[in-house]
């Protein structure tokens, strides 16, 4: 059993399928005071902030501790959650056609180890369709999304080439954690 300090559903649901016990409870960190000049380095900056404020609220003596953040790259931007349909539009555009890195850090705390990875995973879209977009913000699932991006619903059907994990991409690399984990849970 681990504790999730993340909020997200899909992070839960990715440890459901992995067959990874978990609780899930976080405390909240403030991204918007990070600057950072590439995806990476602002992804691990949110991670390790994250991470220092739930370790504080909880730390991992009880259950091992599990912190993850993702962000969108493409055309050389940072694509960050989108805060209004607007916003939402113009980055799901900025991905359409084009190479997208989805960037996903986690830190992993427990007695017995330590685990922090950053992995990406590459997507090269098709040109997404207007009407198609129009749809899916008017569904609102893009809201809390990195990059308003779901690339296990609207982004699926304009997939072209992949290169990497889809469990990187959704939030969680469950696929590295997995092996990890495997009969590796100890508590303090």
């Amino acid at each position: 059993m681990i504790r999730l300090a993340s909020s997200s559903q899909t992070r839960a649901k990715l440890l459901r399928d992995s067959g990874i016990g978990f609780i899930q409870e976080s405390v909240d960190f403030d991204e918007d005071s990070i600057i950072a000049s590439s995806a990476k380095n602002f992804v691990y900056q949110a991670t390790i902030g994250k991470f220092e404020a739930n370790l504080r609220a909880f730390g991992y003596k009880d259950y091992p501790l599990l912190v993850a953040d993702t962000v969108v790259a493409s055309s050389g931007q940072i694509l960050r959650k989108a805060r209004c349909a607007d916003e939402a539009r113009n980055i799901l555009f900025t991905q359409s056609g084009s190479e997208t890195s989805i960037i996903t850090c986690m830190v992993y705390q427990s007695c017995e180890m330590k685990i922090i990875d950053i992995s990406e995973t590459k997507y090269l879209f098709n040109d997404f369709d207007f009407d198609e977009v129009e749809r899916y913000l008017k569904s609102g699932e893009w809201r809390g999304k990195a990059g308003a991006c779901m690339v296990e619903g609207f982004c699926k059907q304009y997939i072209r080439e992949v290169k990497g994990y889809e469990s990187t991409a959704m939030g969680l690399n469950t696929d590295l954690l997995s092996i990890f984990l495997l009969d590796k849970e100890k508590y303090c």
